[in-house]
Formats: C-alpha cells, sequence, structure tokens
C-alpha cells in the first residue's frame, strides 16, 4: 500500500495539529490537575484515529488493469449512482449515455483513465459544492472536463471530476494531445466526490445502479 503524492501535504499539516493539540493537553495535564490524564488519553486516541483515517483517505492501491479497446473501465472507487440517457451540453451537444460514480470519503480518490487513446480536450471549471449525489453537480459544481479519443475504436470518451460538499480541490494532470493509457491515473478528489462518464449510446452497459466498482479494474461498459 502506498500514500498518494496529493496526500504529502495534508498529512504533513495534520501531523503539525495533532502535536499541538497533545502538547497542549499534555502541559494541562502536568500543571493544572490530575483528572486530565483521561484528557490526554482520548486526546491521543483521537488524533490516532484521525491520523489514520487521512492516511487512509490517501491510500493509492496498486490495480491490475487489463487492457482492452474495447472496454470502458471504472475511472474511480465507488458507488454507481446515475445510469440514464442524457444530453451533454459541453463536448459532444448530443445524447449519451451518463454512468456516475459516486465517492465516499472512505473510498481510495484516484482517478484513473477509463480508456487509452490521445486526450482531446481538457477544461476546468470553477463552481460550487454541493453534494456530489445532487442532480445539478455535474452542471453547476467546481469541475474538471476531459475527452479521450481512442483511435482504434474511433470513439472518444468524455469524463468529468466533480467536487463534492466537502471536495474542495480538484486534481488533474491531463493535457491536451497528450497520450493516455487506460488505468493510469489522470488525478485526484479530495474528501468526497463523484466523477461521470458520458459513453456512446450503442454502448453496452456492464454494471448495475448501486453497484460498488473498483478504478482500474471494473469493467463499466463495452464498446
Amino acid at each position: 500500500m502506498y500514500i498518494h503524492k496529493e496526500g504529502y501535504p495534508t498529512i504533513l499539516i495534520t501531523i503539525c495539529f495533532l502535536a499541538v493539540v497533545n502538547a497542549i493537553v499534555f502541559y494541562c495535564t502536568d500543571f493544572v490537575s490530575e483528572a486530565l490524564p483521561v484528557a490526554l488519553i482520548v486526546s491521543l486516541v483521537i488524533s490516532a484515529d484521525l491520523f489514520v483515517f487521512i492516511l487512509s483517505f490517501f491510500r493509492n492501491p496498486k490495480r491490475n488493469t487489463t487492457l482492452n479497446d474495447d472496454h470502458i473501465i471504472a475511472p474511480a472507487d465507488g458507488k454507481v449512482v446515475v445510469i440514464e440517457e442524457v444530453e451533454e451540453p459541453e463536448y459532444f451537444k448530443d445524447k449519451r449515455i451518463q454512468v456516475s460514480i459516486f465517492m465516499s470519503p472512505l473510498n481510495v480518490h484516484v482517478n484513473r483513465y477509463p480508456i487509452s487513446g490521445t486526450v482531446d480536450y481538457v477544461k476546468y471549471h470553477p463552481g460550487l459544492y454541493l453534494v456530489a449525489w445532487h442532480p445539478k453537480s455535474s452542471t453547476e459544481n467546481e469541475r474538471t472536463t476531459i475527452v479521450v479519443k481512442n483511435q482504434k475504436k474511433n470513439v472518444s470518451i468524455l469524463f468529468r471530476q466533480i467536487a463534492g460538499a466537502l471536495a474542495r480541490r480538484i486534481v488533474y494532470y491531463s493535457k491536451p494531445f497528450e497520450m493516455a493509457q487506460q488505468g493510469e491515473q489522470f488525478g485526484f478528489i479530495k474528501f468526497g466526490s463523484r466523477v461521470d462518464l458520458f459513453l456512446p449510446l450503442d454502448a453496452k452497459i456492464n454494471v448495475k445502479l448501486n453497484e460498488v466498482v473498483r478504478g482500474g479494474e471494473t469493467v463499466i461498459a463495452k464498446i
């Protein structure tokens, strides 16, 4: 198990904060009353739990991606919360099948390319911080839209990182015209979020609502 590089600053801040809090409690334990050792124990236990949670949030497990141009794989860990035909207004401007994956704070938050190909489009949108499952979060929240075209299948897939009520920082590494490899990391979202996929209407969906998927491994659809 590895820790994602995006977690290093947060982990360092957490360590400093917890060290200061526990130092204050320890100081009070020594100089105020003998009842405070209980507070010190409680403080240490809470600090340990919080530190473990932060480490867990930024975990970066190895995933085994089977490269297949016929497959669209999950770009993130989480639960499938939307499968529906929608109008995609930003890039395609036509009807697509939207598949949305909600990531809770307990999920792995690494984002991975669902297909291999060339990055055709990257655009960051500032916005609101509605809860990630809100119907308008896809168009009104802070978000990043990325499109990858697979030349072998002559198909383009749009995927969108969407910030949630807690997620206040979207990280993406994609740049136009660079090559994307299925399963490789393209970004990270901190503390609860969502990723939308927009697929061709003839894509054969391989998942169901409320199904839990694994980024880089679960086949979302076949094209």
